[in-house]
């Protein structure tokens, strides 16, 4: 199958990694403005100053917009030089790969070669079960799908780790998601999780007759020239230049400190998130995105649109339509993806019609954590406002 190719096509490379140590030295933020008096500027310089700190070791941010233009940074490229952290490095976006990934299928449907109706079962009849015959396209872009997550060896931080070199095929995923009882009924509810982008994927490989990668590449990264911007397939590393990411976890000598996880495999997130940027290209692609230039015509609606149906946990409103999210910040809707990897946060946003967005990376000491990184919150409230 395609997947098993594809895993055959790239092999992982075991390199070695180096613990840093657990309390790491303190650097003066940098940072530049367009428009100093702009409102906002100190509060963007106080979320970033003083990196690294046992929350994070770096931070690039870029403000844009009709309201003003802010380009910062602070910490260090790595822990074991102190150098200072590299304003144009690369970095892990998580989940933000979900935006390109619903952006790909949009444009798709909008060519009328995927219908957004139609079942994934119609699509991938040898590997959706009719258990799920029902769940359709557009459901799993905007999870209420109800499929539940696949199963992952380990539970803890180490023992993922232990196994960061291996390769998830992704149909292997979607077998192991689909053999368990739904959650909920397909559109009911909603369910954040990233089993309903690897499906989407497999369906955009499936009508494109062409990998995902390749898709993402012709539709997006070359036309916007996002040269920065990758997917990395089942090859760990960082490629090109990048600050590195530290992870707090248990180290080889029984202690607590922090660990370089710069290289670490994503085959696990895939098309929901492996993604590898930088700011400068993502800054583009989020003005691109709001401008209309990256999906087209009525389907643009797709990603600004909450299903109207509760959080399956929490049974709060749908916070997730196709690809973004929305949150209400300083009293305006502010829209949007973050994501996370181990050693790296990052997060695109803006306000509907483009007049401030906001782009950063943020190397989180714990990237995967129950909360939101604590700078990156700074960094958030002090771009759009509080909640």
């Amino acid at each position: 199958m395609q997947g098993t190719r594809r895993t055959l096509l790239a092999a992982a490379l075991a390199l070695g990694v180096v613990a840093g140590p657990a309390v790491p030295p303190a650097l003066a933020a940098t940072s530049s403005a367009a428009d100093p008096t702009r409102s906002g500027i100190p509060a963007l310089e106080a979320a970033i100053a003083g990196l690294p700190t046992r929350d994070a070791t770096a931070a690039l941010v870029r403000v844009g917009g009709s309201e003003g233009v802010w380009r910062g940074g602070s910490g260090v490229h790595d822990l074991r030089t102190n150098r200072p952290a590299d304003p144009a490095g690369r970095f892990r976006a998580g989940s933000v790969t979900k935006v390109f990934t619903a952006a790909v299928a949009l444009q798709l449907a909008t060519e009328g070669t995927l219908d957004l109706d139609r079942s994934a079962r119609s699509y991938l009849p040898e590997l959706i079960p009719a258990s799920y015959r029902k769940v359709t396209v557009r459901q799993l872009l905007n999870h209420t799908h109800g499929i539940p997550a696949p199963d992952f060896p380990g539970d803890t931080v180490e023992e993922w780790y232990a196994d960061r070199f291996r390769i998830h095929d992704p149909e292997d995923m979607v077998r192991s998601a689909t053999s368990k009882k739904r959650e909920f009924r397909p559109g009911e509810k909603q369910h954040y999780l990233n089993i309903g982008y690897t499906i989407a994927a497999l369906v955009i490989e499936r009508v494109s007759g062409d990998s995902y990668e390749h898709q993402v590449a012709r539709r997006i990264l070359k036309p916007l020239g996002l040269r920065g911007t990758c997917l990395p397939g089942a090859d760990p590393r960082i490629l090109g230049p990048h600050n590195h990411g530290y992870q707090t976890m248990r180290l080889d000598d029984g202690t607590t400190g922090l660990r370089d996880v710069s290289v670490w495999g994503a085959t696990d997130g895939w098309a929901a998130g492996d993604l590898i940027s930088t700011t400068a290209d993502l800054e583009r692609f989020t003005r691109a995105l709001f401008q209309g230039h990256v999906v087209r015509g009525p389907l643009l609606r797709e990603m600004f649109t909450l299903p109207k149906v509760a959080d399956w946990g929490t049974g709060d409103p749908a916070a997730y339509s196709a690809g973004l999210s929305m949150k209400k910040l300083g009293g305006r809707e502010v829209w949007g993806k973050t994501g996370g990897r181990w050693g790296y946060n990052a997060g695109i946003a803006s306000t509907r019609d483009g007049s401030r967005t906001l782009v950063y990376s943020v190397n989180s000491t714990d990237a995967k954590g129950q909360e939101m990184n604590e700078v990156a919150r700074n960094i958030m409230v002090a771009a759009y406002g509080n909640p």
